[in-house]
């Protein structure tokens, strides 16, 4: 039954360890999922940011192709004959736009011009002063370059096409806007728009993405402007941060438009990153303390009762000692006692020997009173000591003397030395020979035959040393570390023919730590 407990209770302490395991490592999976979380949503959202902000610039410079989108072209293409003829829906929008330091030049072109590098074919450039369009042969080979380009476009998808307006773009160059006729599928016109790409970054993109993202330490992100066919950085976020294609996160592209130009973006750390990283830190750490006193709590408890269960067995094996060894004395008095007062014995010779008898049992049965009554003491705390000069030599060599026939009897061979130098102790003497007696006896009782017991006094800085050494059968280093404790025996074939208690050592280690001393063992 005892084993069936102890298994059940061993039984129960590792499902209890495997239930805080358990929930320990569901805990640390979910703040860890929870700020794997925390940083993904951070990255998604500055990738969104990124994706408005490159629509926003989209915008800004998509915006005249959006209004003239809204015009009736079957309208605009009866009335668009010459420069001065241009309809003033188109001349509003186009006003709008000549107004936008982006745009350096806006131009108009009919389908049947075809500029070429050789050739300056008069063109259509609109004045921003007067508002109306005039012919000019002077411009930029960007020009020519982009109406060729979307010319060429637009041949090959007009047939499919059935929008009205349609922006092509060249590189950084120029935004070119086809007016397309949906119902006959013909091209009206061409107006291009020359882009001041230095503006555009210095004035416009540069700045807005400064004020949109700020600076990496409060954002956790760093934004370049790039032109990936130059590998240039045009803009960036934070000069100090130096670019590098390693360092890259998420590319955004340009929506339709500026096709050599990029954002590239890198994620530093992120305050809302580092703010859950912090947090996940502290509560891992938190966690970590609970368990670990949880796990101590609960392993404290399991020992502490497996210790609890072992102190009831020694008492248990203690009382039956005790009861054994007390009925053993009381037995040999009262049979001696009832033959003397019967008046059987009229020898004095035996009347001498009952009496020796009974004197004997007396001290022993007083001697465990003795023992019991100081371990009763000791617990209580309610000792009483009469402190003295005392000279730790003399009382041994007293507390020899009294037990010179013991020795004798058992044949017991005695080494005594101490130094000369040895001094005085401020304690109380019935102390000192308890503690002495208990060790002596145990020499006595668990030395091998031919015993030997060797007692050896010496004094070293602020202490005297005391050795009480016998040629026993030895301790296990296992069993070491118990027998100072109360009830504790070494189980072996020696103790289990020799009486005693388990109190003994108990009683010399509660005398030396009341005088601030120590006892070891060495086997």
């Amino acid at each position: 039954m005892i084993n069936k407990n102890r298994y059940i209770r061993w039984v129960l302490l590792a499902v209890g360890l495997t239930a805080i395991l358990g929930l320990t490592a569901m805990n640390v999976f979910s703040l860890y999922a929870l700020h794997d979380n925390v940083a993904k949503n951070s990255v998604e959202n500055q990738k969104r940011q990124l994706l408005e902000f490159s629509n926003q610039v989209k915008n800004r410079i998509h915006y005249p192709e959006v209004h003239l989108r809204g015009l009736d072209m079957q309208k605009i293409q009866a009335s668009i004959t010459a420069p001065g003829e241009v309809p003033s829906e188109i001349l509003n929008i186009i006003s709008k736009a000549g107004n936008d330091s982006i745009f350096s030049n806006i131009y108009l072109a009919l389908p049947e011009v075809n500029p070429s590098v050789h050739n300056n074919v008069p063109l259509w450039r609109f004045h921003s002063g007067t508002g109306r369009f005039y012919e000019s042969v002077a411009y930029s080979r960007n020009v020519t370059d982009g109406l060729i380009l979307a010319k060429t476009r637009m041949n090959a998808i007009l047939s499919d096409y059935r929008m009205s307006t349609r922006a092509m773009f060249d590189s950084h160059k120029t935004m070119v806007v086809s007016m397309i006729n949906p119902r006959t599928q013909q091209i009206i016109a061409y107006l291009i728009f020359e882009i001041d790409s230095i503006f555009l970054v210095k004035n416009y993109i540069e700045p807005k993405m400064r004020s949109k993202f700020g600076k990496s330490e409060d954002s956790g992100i760093v934004v370049w402007l790039h032109d990936w066919t130059q590998n240039a950085v045009l803009a960036t976020t934070d000069s100090g941060f130096e670019y590098s294609s390693r360092l890259v996160n998420h590319i955004q592209l340009f929506p339709y438009l500026l096709h050599d130009w990029n954002l590239k973006a890198t994620f530093t750390n992120n305050p809302e990153v580092a703010a859950s990283q912090a947090s996940l830190m502290r509560n891992l750490l938190a966690l970590g303390i609970a368990v670990l006193l949880l796990i101590g709590a609960l392993m404290f408890i399991f020992f502490a009762a497996q210790r609890e269960r072992l102190l009831a067995q020694r008492q248990s094996l203690f009382l039956a000692n005790v009861t054994h060894e007390l009925q053993t004395p009381l037995s040999v008095i009262l049979a001696a006692g009832e033959n003397l007062s019967d008046g059987r014995v009229t020898q004095i010779d035996r009347v001498k020997s009952y009496g020796s008898h009974i004197l004997h049992e007396s001290v022993r049965l007083r001697t465990m009173i003795e023992r019991l009554l100081d371990v009763a003491r000791s617990d209580n705390k309610t000792i009483r000591v009469k402190k003295e000069w005392v000279s730790v030599t003399e009382k041994t060599k007293e507390l020899l003397e009294s037990k010179e026939g013991l020795l004798k009897q058992h044949q017991v061979r005695l080494h005594f030395e101490a130094n000369p130098d040895v001094p005085e102790l401020y304690i109380d003497p019935a102390d000192f020979f308890s503690a002495m007696d208990n060790l002596i006896d145990n020499a006595l009782k668990y030395g091998k035959d031919g015993k030997y017991l060797g007692i050896s006094i010496h004094s070293a800085p602020d202490q005297i040393e005391i050795s009480v050494e016998d040629f026993g059968v030895g301790i296990s280093r296992q069993d070491q570390r118990y027998i100072f404790e109360k009830f504790f025996r070494v189980e072996d074939a020696l103790t289990a023919h020799t009486k005693g208690h388990g109190l003994g050592l108990a009683i010399v280690k509660d005398i030396m730590s009341r005088y601030g001393g120590s006892i070891r063992v060495e086997s």
